[in-house]
């Protein structure tokens, strides 16, 4: 993929092939500055319109979907090197189930929230909390899932009131281009919805240096870093999710065959090019050998290549530069002394970015692969003697995205899981939350901040307004109105004894005082 300015357009590339399969026009910061104006200025009328109205319209998105998913899935796999099956599996399909989930409840998300009173003080204020649009909400994702990721974040953000533009890879444009087509086939009010093309060097300045109201950036650790200190200068809020290096947890008293079937799914679908893949394994020593027996028979059967029949199992990597940084962290690794266990076989001699299977024993943390996001179709193994010393290696990184214990245990893997300190921590699975509509995504550290996803991520496209309505309406003035007086604070301090106060005697000499003052509240 090469974007020049000069050309107006990006081109576009088939990793697995090599092959030009199309181009997309480029835009320049000026237009983002048009589309970001025009939305703010229609934004306020889509808020207006009734949720059902919103919903209504909404769905013809989801019917688009069910008519074209193969053809989704096709462009999907062609831009960015993934099998069809993958694409239609992590993609496409959990982009139908998002958008179901979310008509269904932005009704319920988006309903008035009654609060409790705090104290018999105040009773006499009711309070309910309001969620109100953010306005116009910026949107940078990246190419490892190119459809799936900006999708659910369009739907949530649109059903919300809010006004979107849009901003995709540069590596996979030609997904970029069927969202465009997906999310115009709703039949939005011109200016809702606008999708820019900018090379990803300019587009964080350009989104929160023009008035956007909110940016919701799925990328890099460093890149994220940037993108908040930048958001800072006008106190833009920001949600990133930026990455992990998930851990797995393999309990001695673990279904092996299923967890090793497992391993190779969340390790290598989508070429490891997962931010929830799994990255490190760590195994206990009892059932490390079994375990690893299991492993290399499943990693040695898959199939890697062009996804032209739907018969393989794992297609290339996107990018020259991610294929470098996977060689690198392996080279690393050896260098080190880790040794080479198992890897699949691939196509050597193909134009495409094409890589094996990869399967390391041997690891420790002093490795790039086991401390660092590899993003490749990359595992590190090791051993564990105690549970304590294998959430103790799970969570030595300074990324806590996602993670995974499998035991026969149910109970016992909960209990492990609530010490494992990521956003989303899955027992006999893995990768698979983000395919969730009703689960929060997000990570601790420096994963990222804020979510996205079921009814936080939902709550991160309204802010929270708060209304406080007086029920006395008779009443003339609050206790604490002035003119202030001596017995105004020994009222006032009473209520402090009479509330929390020890001690029969506090509590009826609050009681005399407050009732000394209560008349307060009826004259002038």
């Amino acid at each position: 993929m090469s974007a020049d300015t000069q050309k107006k357009v990006t081109e576009c590339f088939n990793p697995a092939t090599g092959e030009k399969i199309g181009e997309s026009n480029l835009n320049t910061v000026e237009e983002l500055i048009s589309c970001i104006r025009h939305a703010k200025e229609v934004q306020p009328d889509w808020a207006a319109l009734p949720i059902r109205e919103r919903v209504s319209i909404i769905r013809n998105i989801r019917t688009y979907i069910v008519e074209n998913a193969s053809r989704i899935a096709e462009i999907i796999s062609r831009d960015n090197g993934k099998v069809r099956v993958d694409a239609l599996a992590t993609e496409v399909l959990p982009a139908a189930i998002a958008v179901s989930y979310y008509m269904k409840n932005a009704k319920r998300f988006l309903k008035p929230e009654k609060l409790s009173s705090g104290s018999l003080l105040m009773a006499n204020k009711r309070s309910k909390i309001y969620r109100k649009p953010f306005g116009v909400i910026g949107i940078i994702t990246p190419w490892n899932y190119p459809f799936g990721i900006p999708f659910s974040e369009v739907i949530m953000a649109l059903l919300a009131g809010n006004a979107v533009i849009l901003k995709t890879a540069s590596e996979t444009q030609l997904v970029g281009r069927i969202l465009e087509e997906c999310i115009n086939s709703a039949g939005l009010p011109d200016g809702i919805f606008h999708y820019v093309n900018l090379p990803g060097r300019v587009a964080g300045d350009a989104f929160l240096e023009n008035g956007i109201d909110k940016l919701f950036f799925t990328g890099s650790v460093a890149v994220g870093k940037y993108l908040m200190k930048k958001a800072s200068e006008t106190l833009t809020p920001v949600v990133l999710e930026l990455g992990g290096n998930d851990a797995m947890i393999v309990c001695k008293d673990a279904d092996l065959e299923k967890a090793a079937a497992g391993a190779v799914w969340a390790g290598f679908s989508n070429a490891g090019q997962s931010c929830a893949s799994v990255e490190r394994i760590y195994v206990h020593e009892s059932v490390y050998d079994s375990f690893l027996m299991m492993l290399k028979e499943k990693v040695g059967a898959l199939r890697v290549g062009f996804d032209d029949d739907f018969n393989l199992d794992m297609g290339s990597m996107t990018t020259q530069k991610q294929v470098e940084t996977v060689q690198k962290h392996i080279e690393d690794a050896v260098e080190k002394g880790a040794t080479i266990f198992i890897q699949s076989q691939y196509p050597k001699d193909s134009k495409g970015l094409f890589l094996p299977a990869i399967v390391l024993t041997d690891v420790n943390h002093d490795m790039l692969l086991m401390q660092d996001e590899t993003f490749g179709p990359v595992v590190g193994v090791m051993k564990f003697v105690d549970i304590d010393e294998a959430v103790q290696l799970a969570n030595d990184s300074y990324l806590g995205l996602s993670g995974s214990i499998w035991s026969r245990n149910r109970r016992k893997a909960i209990r492990i899981a609530k010490q494992i300190n990521a956003g989303a921590v899955m027992i006999n699975d893995h990768l698979m939350s983000h395919g969730l509509a009703e689960t929060p995504w997000g990570g601790f550290k420096e994963s990222g901040i804020g979510r996205t996803h079921g009814k936080l991520g939902f709550d991160e496209m309204t802010e929270p307004q708060v209304i406080v309505n007086d029920i006395m309406p008779f009443a003339k003035r609050n206790l604490w109105w002035h003119p202030f007086s001596e017995r105004l604070y020994n009222g006032l301090l009473g209520i402090i004894y009479v509330l929390y106060g020890k001690g029969i005697r506090n509590k009826s000499s609050g009681l005399w005082n407050l009732l000394r003052i209560v008349n307060r509240y009826f004259s002038k």
